[in-house]
This record gives structure tokens, sequence and C-alpha cells, in this order.
């Protein structure tokens, strides 16, 4: 190096509200210890005050550590600013949009489950696009993964939290033991349901948006959408399925028969309760599968297609 060249400049530091590696374990095990020791003192005491500590920690603690997951591994030149946006901003009018349309546009009826996955999947997309309408660059199947499991998760964790509430206020009262059932099971079931389908949704919305910054509704992005929304209808359908199936195979009694033809879900009888529980899970766990490939295969053609993301700055992939 010539004695007269001018020294590099040095390397900016990274910006302090940048999280460090494995924030989201840290989240993990610290909020399953807090939310541990809240049901305690909470079953201990009886002390009503504490049931919005114990719902809301319930309700975001899984969610929230999926959307740092996605952050630190595969969304860091996206920004935590974007992510948080799409998780709080996009859940909740996600949320919001879906109510309205479903006390609008549903009844009970026999495909009633599959309105509600139709639903639910659009208005989460349509929240995706309004927090991400701005941001004209952004586009790839990577961002969209990301920011829509952002979404998704967010739309969990608040329909959770009404869950939640709903489980705890019965007509004897206050049950704590519904509320923590309500939220273990959620909580449980949280990475495969509509974080996963939200996510797969908004690959396709971003991997097909043209370059000038406009959504594109194709033909991929809008088999996609119908995709998911048949996934989240077998989801919510499947105690009912369950029901169903168990009735032609095992003997149904005269009250089964009777509300089956009117339109009504039986409860399964005794004899019928280990079918249901096989073909309930089983069908659960079959959908969980199908969704978790599907996701599967879109990050491996995301990573084959792009470089990794930067560890800190940089710009959104072009896919």
């Amino acid at each position: 190096m010539s004695p007269h060249a001018a020294p590099a400049p040095p390397r900016p530091a990274a910006p302090d509200s940048a999280p460090r590696p494995g924030l989201w374990r840290r989240c993990l095990f610290g909020g399953l210890a807090l939310w541990i020791l809240a049901a305690v003192v909470t079953y201990a005491t009886r002390n009503t005050t504490l049931l919005p500590t114990l719902i809301l920690l319930g309700s975001f603690l899984v969610p929230l550590v999926f959307v740092l997951w996605a952050y630190e591994r595969h969304g860091r030149d996206l920004g935590l600013g974007l992510i948080a946006g799409c998780f709080v901003t996009g859940g909740i009018l996600g949320v919001l949009g879906a109510s309205v349309m479903e006390s609008y546009l549903l009844r009970p009826s026999w495909w009633m489950f599959i309105g509600v996955g139709l639903i639910e999947e659009l208005a989460k997309l349509l929240a995706l696009v309004f927090v991400v309408r701005r941001h004209r660059q952004l586009r790839g199947l990577r961002a969209g993964l990301v920011l829509g499991a952002a979404v998704g998760f967010g739309f969990a964790a608040f329909e959770s939290a009404g869950y939640a509430f709903n489980s705890v206020v019965t007509l004897r009262g206050l049950d704590l033991r519904a509320l923590l059932e309500t939220e273990v099971l959620r909580g449980l079931l949280a990475p495969f349901g509509h974080g996963l389908w939200t996510a797969i949704a908004g690959g396709a919305l971003l991997g097909f948006r043209s370059p000038d910054g406009r959504f594109r509704f194709s033909g991929p992005v809008l088999g996609t959408y119908l995709g998911v929304s048949l996934l989240h209808a077998l989801w919510d359908s499947m105690h009912g399925l369950a029901i169903w199936i168990v009735a032609r195979l095992a003997p149904a009694d005269d009250l089964q028969r009777s509300l089956f033809a009117q339109g009504h879900i039986p409860e399964p009888t005794a004899a019928q309760q280990h079918l249901f529980t096989l073909f309930s899970v089983g069908g659960l766990i079959l959908v969980s599968l199908v969704g978790v490939a599907w996701l599967a295969t879109l990050a491996r053609s995301s990573r084959a297609r792009t470089p990794a993301p930067p560890p800190r700055g940089g710009t959104p992939d072009r896919a």
C-alpha cells in the first residue's frame, strides 16, 4: 500500500437497537418462566387483576418467539421495525377485518368452515398489503415468507387472547383451569396455524410482486390463497369431520342420526371415543404436515434463488 494512500474508513458499528443473536431463545425460556410464575401466583391468590398479565403472556409468547426466530434467521435485512409493524398492525387489522366479514357473510351451514378459511386468509393478506404498500422495493419469496409469518402470528396472538378471555369467563364464575388449558393448547398448536398459512400466502404475494411495486393477483397467487384457505378450513372442521367419519365406521345411535339429519354435529358416544380421538388428532397432524412440507419447499426454493441475507443493513432480495 502506498504511504500516501488514505486509510480505509472504519466500519460503522452495529446499531444499539439491533437484537443480539439468540434473543428468541431467551424470550422463550424467560417468557415461559414468567408465565408459569404468573399462573402459580394467580391460582394461589385468586387475584383477578393478574388475569390480563396471564392472558397476554400466554397468548403472545409463542407467536412472538417464532417471529423473532424468523427475523434472526431470515429477515435481518428487512428491518425489525417493519416486521414488528406486520406483527402488531397486520395482526390487529386481520382480526378486525375477519370479524367484520364473518359477522356479515357467514351463517351456520355445512360450508361455514370453508367461509371462515377464505375470509380469514383474505383478511390477513389484505393486512399484509396495507403494511407493505409504501415499500415498493420490497418483493421476493423470502421477504413474503417472513412478513407473512409476522402477520399470521400477530393474528394468532390477538385471536388467542380473545379465546383465553372467553374461556375464563363462565356462567359459574371465573374458570382459571379452562384458561390455562386453552393457553397451553393454543400455544402448542400456534406454529402450525395462522403463522404457517400466511407465510405461504405472503411468499406468493411478494414473490409475484411487480418491480414497480404493484401487487399482481395472478394464478399462482390465487391458487396459493385457495390452498392455504383449504388447509385452514380442514383444520377448523376436523372435529366435525372426525365425528362424521366415526359415525359411519362405528354404530351410531338414534340421537346422532337425528342430529346429523338436522345439520347439527353430535358428540361422539363412549364407544366411538377412541376412534374419534384417532381421526381428530391424526387429521390435525396430517394437515400440519402438508403445511410444513409446503413451507419447507418454498424456503428451499428461496435459498436456491437468492443469497443469504447480510447480517445487518442491506436491501431486500429481488427473487
